[in-house]
């Protein structure tokens, strides 16, 4: 017993200790991209992401010192505020904003090849929300409100070149419109605030992502440049008079990793789409996407949420990175401590779902919307029952897949599945998905009437291996090591390699395409055709172990 006692004392102790000093980047660990942040003026900060056409849509996270966070709701949590069928992975939602004023939040964001821009307004961030209210005068994507302290309002947002006679590819503007927040609509034309970038003569592409703030006696006026990839970056400007022209810093970007060597150890790159916060103590910081590559431009975490202090020079607000190259870890802001009780988004952790509750946790998301529930979660005590169902993760409808996004370059998730597949066509079992096209996955399935284990690559099978057993119940497990994916079934004690191990640039985005990372979870379906077949399973288990916290002393 004393032995077992200094053991949970030891484990326990050394993440308390550093706890007291640092926080760890990402602080949104996993495709949490296109982060924004309000706050309600009352010691509350709310962050909302993209979500693309996974259901729920658009997460809200709150925090009290924005370094401990939670999530609290979704700003897409009914399936008839908006239809994702039909849209691709990596389509539909774009870029939500969040902004507050006199107790109403607000949510602006584009449905990408859909009906475009939208706002939607909630008393309490956490939901209910209402339906959207579609802007079709706004052309573009990103739309952000800005609340003047005059009692005006304005939209704010990325929009084609002058005329729509781009000089260049990628040559965007970025605008702005007066905005009735009452009647919810734009009022009177648009004016364009940055054309193409900072200095157009050297093609800056794709501006996006503004946002504006009135601080200092001054209008700031931020926004992305040079794309979501390696070259991302952030600039500033700003004027006295919000009809002015914006003048940009001189020393933009105030944010950017496109100039570091790509062979750097533990590199995090393609930094941008910031939003900055003033801290209740008075210090300011900046959120913003940026991603963490095993080699090159190649990551499947997707873009991630990270943390860093901003400093002012001259009356600018410049991200303080503490040298060029953005920290793993970072000093907690004065009077802030790790709150240990909240569930893990970051760092090194194990996570383990019994599905005991009477609905899903918020983590987890599915693609697209239902049009009804095909999970249940009251059979048992612990455990979820899953139907079977023709829809697959390769067409555009919402299959029978549940999803955890995959929030480490290191690490393994695993399941526990009972399943008796009918015939060859009924596959249950544990999905690794980027999308359509690019997944792998390890099924339960049957063969001339003989139980099969099988692991596919796409649409491709790889292996297929009969399974003697008497075990209603067999775990499957993935691991996980950069590039490295391995497969692996137990039927009794001892597991076994499903297959040899398989190239995971496969499910990168570099590869795959697209702006998400990989998700990972449960995953039945009887291909096309109708089933009266289910899955349960009893768990879910995921364990991150990525090496650089491990180095990372305080």
């Amino acid at each position: 017993m004393k032995k077992l006692i200094i053991v949970l004392f030891i484990f326990f102790a050394i993440p308390a200790a550093k706890a007291q000093d640092h926080f760890l980047n990402p602080i949104l660990a996993g495709w949490y991209p296109d982060p924004a942040i309000t706050d309600d003026g009352n010691g509350n900060f709310y962050m909302v992401h993209s979500t693309f056409a996974f259901y729920p849509g658009i997460p809200v996270f709150h925090s009290t010192d924005l370094v401990n966070w939670k999530q609290v709701g979704n700003v897409i949590h009914r399936p008839e505020q908006i239809d994702f069928e039909g849209f691709g992975v990596s389509r539909a939602i774009f870029a939500p904003d969040l902004s507050y004023d006199q107790g109403t939040f607000y949510l602006t964001c584009t449905m990408v090849d859909g009906k475009g821009n939208f706002v939607m307004t909630a008393e309490n961030p956490a939901g209910p929300w209402s339906d959207p209210v579609w802007l079709p005068e706004v052309s573009g994507i990103d739309p952000g409100l800005f609340f003047d302290d005059n009692g005006k309002s304005y939209l704010v947002y990325n929009s084609e070149a002058p005329n729509n006679e781009p000089l260049y590819q990628g040559h965007r503007t970025i605008r702005m419109i007066e905005f009735d927040k009452e009647n919810l609509k734009t009022i009177g034309d648009n004016r364009i605030l940055v054309n193409g970038g900072v200095d157009i003569s050297t093609e800056p592409v794709w501006a996006e992502g503004p946002r504006i703030y009135k601080l200092n006696g001054y209008y700031y006026l931020m926004t992305a440049e040079g794309g979501t990839a390696v070259n991302h970056s952030e600039m500033i400007y700003r004027n006295r008079n919000i009809d002015d022209e914006f003048i940009p810093y001189e020393e933009n970007p105030i944010l950017t990793q496109r100039h570091l060597d790509p062979d750097r150890e533990n590199p995090i790159t393609s930094a941008g789409h910031a939003d900055i916060m003033q801290h209740p103590n008075g210090d300011w910081y900046g959120i913003f996407l940026a991603v963490r590559p095993y080699e090159g431009d190649l990551y499947n975490t997707g873009r991630e949420t990270f943390l860093t202090p901003v400093k002012w020079v001259d009356d600018w607000p410049v991200f303080d990175l503490d040298g060029e190259e953005i920290k793993y870890s970072y000093p907690l802001p004065e009077g802030v401590k790790i709150d240990s009780t909240l569930p893990p988004l970051n760092g090194n952790f194990t996570y383990e779902e019994n599905f005991s509750d009477s609905i899903l946790p918020l983590k987890w998301i599915m693609l697209r919307n239902p049009e009804s529930q095909w999970y249940d979660l009251s059979k048992n005590e612990e455990g979820i029952l899953i139907k079977t169902r023709p829809e697959t993760v390769e067409g555009d409808k919402n299959p029978s897949f549940l999803g955890h996004r995959q929030q480490h370059l290191k690490g393994e998730a695993s399941i526990a599945i009972n399943f008796k597949a009918g015939n060859e066509k009924e596959k249950a079992g544990l999905l690794a998905f980027q999308n359509e096209t690019h997944y792998f996955y390890a099924a339960i399935s049957s063969r001339n009437n003989t139980p099969v284990v099988q692991l596919h690559k796409g649409e491709e099978l790889l292996e297929s291996i009969p399974l003697e057993t008497n075990s209603e119940e067999i775990e499957l497990k993935m691991t996980f090591d950069d590039d490295v994916y391995s497969f692996h079934y137990k039927t009794g004690e001892q597991w076994k390699n499903l297959g040899q191990e398989l190239d995971g640039e496969f499910l990168s985005t570099n590869v795959a395409g697209g702006f998400v990372g990989v998700t990972v979870g449960p995953y039945t379906t009887s291909t096309y055709e109708e089933s009266e077949n289910e899955a349960f399973i009893r768990w879910f288990k995921y364990k991150g172990d990525d090496d650089v916290y491990k180095e990372i002393k305080n």
